[in-house]
């Protein structure tokens, strides 16, 4: 046996012992996103090959050029209109339009990103501001939420891109034009999750936290903000997310039946009226790295939010 405190053995320290399982562990997570990727990406140039095949042996034929299987195979991973373009070919666009152009041009994606993430941003603003509070007042009547529910999910079987003409055109008779519009559409994909999901989280709290705090003449205000607030909030930054993504995807939708001239929509637009394939696989390129980026910003203010509140890391 060990009697005292200095015949004890020496015990390694926990960092040392932990080093090699957080470097295994790391290695686990990113050995598999990188195969998928690598995956993808193999898939995707051969996908690029198979379409723009008949297209590129056809053009090399009407111009009396060779069309030897190698020859074809290099036009199709460098065919000016491609039906499906290669990744290299949106990468080098993106990097054209973002880096080698001023951003305050027209011919910019950070400028046509910019315009579209203010009308998302707007529209994000009004639908989580909307859905936070029908989920309040939802929380405080069953009856309420009986009748609301319903409803809330029947509106989301119109589809956006019906909806999208009608609220632009009614809107404009109304003199309202340019962001307001396109943020009303944004709010409408933004509403749905946000509602849905505080609601969720409001009626999360604990049962017994709440007759705990009952028993200490606790009032309806004060259980809800020292008790159902904080519970809701996991469930409102999840819902968020959510309607962080479709804002970009309802501000973008706005864009196409106005024939905006500015904005990732626009750009879509001008893509596809004059066959720029490169162009239109590079502005989706911009809007998913925008959406990526607001759930990215999201995520980092849960984590803080949740690191105030004394969650664990």
């Amino acid at each position: 046996m060990w009697g005292r405190a200095e015949d004890t053995p020496p015990q390694p320290a926990a960092d040392v012992r932990a080093a090699p399982r957080r470097r295994g562990h790391g290695l686990r997570r990113v050995v598999p996103v990188v195969a998928v990727t690598a995956a993808l990406i193999a898939a995707w140039y051969l996908g690029a090959a198979a379409l723009n095949w008949g297209v590129v042996s056809d053009a090399r034929l009407r111009a009396g050029g060779p069309a030897d299987p190698w020859t074809v195979l290099a036009g199709t991973m460098s065919h000016d209109r491609p039906l499906l373009p290669a990744p290299h070919q949106i990468t080098a666009e993106v990097w054209r339009a973002t880096v080698e152009v001023a951003p305050t041009s027209r011919r910019s994606l950070l400028y046509h990103a910019g315009v579209t993430l203010s009308a998302a941003l707007v529209g994000l603003g009004l639908g989580t501001l909307g859905g936070v509070l029908l989920a309040v007042a939802i929380a405080q009547s069953r009856a309420l939420e009986r009748i609301l529910v319903p409803w809330l999910v029947a509106s989301q079987a119109i589809p956006v891109l019906a909806l999208a003409p009608i609220v632009i055109v009614a809107l404009g008779t109304l003199g309202l034009e340019g962001l307001l519009p396109k943020a009303i559409i944004a709010a409408y994909l933004c509403f749905f999750p946000v509602a849905i999901s505080m609601t969720k989280g409001l009626g999360s709290a604990d049962p017994l936290a709440r007759d705990l705090l009952r028993t200490y003449s606790a009032t309806a205000a004060q259980v809800f903000w020292k008790l159902r607030l904080p519970a809701s909030l996991p469930f409102l930054f999840a819902g968020l997310k959510v309607a962080a993504a479709a804002s970009v995807v309802g501000a973008i939708v706005a864009e196409l039946p106005t024939g905006a001239q500015a904005g990732l929509g626009a750009r879509l637009l001008a893509g596809s009226y004059f066959g720029q394939t490169v162009q239109i696989w590079a502005a989706l390129v911009a809007a998913a790295v925008l959406s990526a980026s607001l759930v990215g910003v999201l995520a980092a203010t849960e984590r803080l939010v949740g690191r105030r509140m004394g969650a664990r890391a």
